[in-house]
């Protein structure tokens, strides 16, 4: 089934918190007609103690960034049964961040260090050691750069060989600046984007920042075990083959495959 596209953003924004530049936390940027509800087409195991930072999914397995000091790691998992196949822990001092794949390399960022790393994505051995002068939070590619956020409203456009940065996009919604943009994913010409804090996933032009539209994924957390940790939704993962769209969260026991749903 072909990506559904947005055509027109009907939705009214709650202009609550940090994600709308307001001092007072917010739990969902908005309300009343989201763009994109889901149906739930299949559900996988998940590692429980994997804190999820980054997710990308690859010729039948997915790789993963896990953050927290002193259990930060990278991971190849096996779909059907979320066995990790192989890991490379980071050290200690390290919180991993986001991660995707370009050109057989896998590019992970850390929060607070300002470094990151590109790997071998069969062997993850590590290739390259670059800087940046922001937190890191999310990234992905379009094929032609790399695109980084920091949690901030902005995101970054970085040379993919060189890690320069190439300029930035500001994210707006109603002209409103959205912030705490967190993990991200590339599909079809549009960037997607967890927003921290929220059950939500905002769906960016690359080209203007504009937000297009937004997934409501409120409720999946009702379908994971209640008797233990679970933390926010975070991790975007697409077959671009066979037109999958995953999702999981931070200490989720299950990765879910949805499909979206037009909202009446």
């Amino acid at each position: 089934m072909p990506f559904p596209k947005i055509t027109t953003v009907t939705m009214t924004l709650i202009t609550l918190a940090s994600t709308l530049g307001c001092e007072q936390e917010a739990r969902a940027p908005i309300a009343r007609t989201p763009i994109y509800s889901y149906r739930i087409i299949n559900t996988y195991p998940h590692d429980p103690n994997a804190f999820t930072q980054g997710l990308i999914y690859h010729e039948g397995v997915f790789y993963e960034s896990t953050g927290l000091e002193g259990n930060s790691s990278l991971r190849k998992v096996k779909l059907e049964t979320g066995e990790v196949l192989q890991i490379h822990h980071l050290d200690d001092r390290y919180f991993g961040e986001g991660i995707t794949l370009w050109q057989h390399k896998i590019i992970q960022l850390t929060w607070q260090s300002r470094k990151g790393w590109s790997y071998n994505y069969q062997t993850f051995e590590k290739i390259k050691e670059f800087y940046y002068p922001t937190q890191g939070w999310g990234i992905t590619h379009d094929g032609q750069k790399l695109i980084m956020s920091d949690g901030s409203d902005k995101l970054y456009f970085l040379n993919a060989e060189t890690f320069e940065n190439m300029g930035y996009i500001q994210v707006r919604y109603q002209n409103k600046p959205v912030f705490k943009l967190n993990e991200l994913e590339y599909i079809e010409g549009e960037i997607f984007a967890n927003v921290w804090l929220t059950d939500y996933i905002a769906r960016i032009s690359p080209s203007t920042g504009q937000v297009l539209g937004w997934i409501n994924l409120t409720g999946l957390k009702s379908k994971l075990p209640r008797n233990q940790s679970i933390d926010v939704l975070n991790g975007i993962a697409y077959d671009d083959k066979k037109k999958r769209l995953f999702v999981t969260g931070k200490w989720w026991a299950k990765l879910f495959e949805i499909q979206l749903v037009k909202s009446q």
